[in-house]
């Protein structure tokens, strides 16, 4: 739950944080009221997510009981993966010491030898030092073996039989089984020259039982092995039928991360964030060059790109555009706006923005955050020019108000996210998201007008 509104709290500090942002950025356009820069809202935004941040640090071990999640109710053992890692040449972790490098107590998997050159080393201390071509043998299940895979500064050490499918965008990872016929039984994977007979390398090794050690190329395979693979995409519907193999299955999960193209990647990031932010190109401008530069320099394929857009998001956003004109043109706006300035006018200009703001942020834990701000966007407009205040204060409060959800699992996508994984209640977000919503609620409405005044 704190890194769901950890992540909430991250995209209210810019203009590009969030879809909604986005979103209450063209409603501003097409109201007449012009476009804001990407840093336009950090100065409100970072002071929010520092005294959240402390509320969530202070009262969250005393507000969040203590819940076990799906997995740790399961009973039984899971599959163990041997799986075997190189550190990098250039690695950082080469000269740290297990305990520094953070492979001591990793999670769901185990570090149990170390090889070096002729060495190896079982019995592993905290205090042992690791060195650049160090090979590392690991044991877990098989979610956490392939986060080694994502590591920075480990490679596979089957990756120099893999060079080319690490640069194929059509890669995947493959679960096989071996058949008590195959002729892999009893062989190794350098002795049956695996790489090159099925197109696929081995990443690790599941024996039931049993704890493999020592180079996976050097381990005689049995019938009923898991061999996790990288394999291009025919190699499912190739050897699926195939008498080597009794089960061939695609993993579910996400293809494997390309880091050859991660620095041009990094430099694209930040050329966006410069010129976006200092106003040298439009957001749309700037995000429609790198992403055609990036497919033209094909470190993005056009399948990723066109796999990469949500429909059903577009087709929220649109929906919402109409919902929003249809509370403008029909009065409601009017209407509503009405009863706003009529009970919080009184108390003056700073409860009008609270007001506004508690009606967004109520009106987002029941629908969706697009739609939230679609319908109170009008309103706050309305309440502006009723009022006599300039409309800009009270577009960006909504802007706060559709984001800052902390009160139900349904109000924003991360928080439904985290219910189930970390065995949540439904009030269970009441309970730190009243403290965090009542700071919103004061702070919010004294630090909008600090940067968007009302006159």
């Amino acid at each position: 739950m704190p890194l769901s509104y950890a992540i909430i709290l991250g995209g209210s500090m810019t203009m590009i944080g969030t879809s909604v942002n986005l979103f209450v950025n063209d409603l501003m356009d097409e109201a007449g009221l012009g476009r804001l820069g990407v840093f336009a809202i950090t100065g409100i935004g970072l002071p929010l997510a520092v005294g959240c941040i402390a509320i969530i640090v202070l009262a969250g071990p005393f507000l969040l009981p203590e819940r076990s999640t799906p997995g740790e109710n399961i009973v039984g053992p899971e599959r163990e993966f041997t799986v075997e890692m190189t550190i990098a040449a250039n690695s950082e972790l080469a000269g740290a010491t297990v305990a520094e490098a953070g492979l001591r107590n990793l999670d769901g998997v185990f570090l149990v030898e170390v090889g070096r050159a002729d060495r190896i080393i079982a019995a592993i201390g905290p205090e042992e030092p690791l060195a650049a071509g160090d090979r590392l043998v690991f044991v877990g299940n098989l979610e956490r073996v392939l986060d080694l895979q994502r590591m920075a500064g480990l490679i596979s050490a089957e990756a120099r039989h893999f060079d080319d499918l690490a640069r194929n965008p059509q890669r995947q990872f493959v679960e096989a089984v071996i058949g008590s016929g195959s002729p892999l039984v009893g062989s190794t994977l350098k002795a049956a020259d695996f790489r090159r007979r099925y197109g696929a390398a081995v990443v690790a090794i599941h024996r039931s039982g049993e704890q493999l050690s020592g180079k996976l190329g050097d381990v005689r395979l049995r019938g009923g092995d898991v061999l996790l693979l990288l394999a291009g995409r025919d190699f499912s519907r190739q050897y699926r039928q195939h008498g080597d193999f009794a089960v061939v299955a695609p993993l579910n999960q996400d293809r494997p991360i390309r880091r050859e193209h991660a620095k041009i990647v990094e430099l694209c990031i930040g050329a966006l964030i410069v010129l976006a932010g200092t106003g040298v190109l439009s957001l749309l401008q700037t995000s429609l060059l790198i992403a055609f530069g990036l497919v033209i320099a094909r470190v993005v394929t056009l399948e990723d790109a066109r796999r990469s857009i949500d429909a059903h998001v577009l087709l929220l956003i649109a929906t919402s555009f109409a919902l929003g004109l249809a509370v403008e043109k029909s009065g409601l706006a009017s209407a509503l706006a009405h009863l706003v300035v009529q009970a919080a006018a009184p108390l003056g200009s700073y409860a009008l923005l609270a007001a506004v703001l508690a009606a967004t942020m109520i009106v987002t834990e029941v629908i969706s955050n697009a739609a939230a701000a679609a319908l109170m966007f009008p309103i706050a407009i309305a309440v502006a020019g009723q009022s006599g205040y300039s409309p800009l204060p009270f577009a960006v409060i909504v802007i706060f108000g559709a984001s800052l959800s902390f009160l139900t699992p349904i109000g924003y996508q991360t928080n439904t996210m985290v219910w189930a994984m970390g065995g949540y209640r439904y009030t269970d977000f009441a309970r730190l998201g009243i403290p965090l919503t009542l700071f919103v609620v004061i702070a919010t409405p004294l630090l909008v007008p600090l940067a968007f005044p009302f006159h």
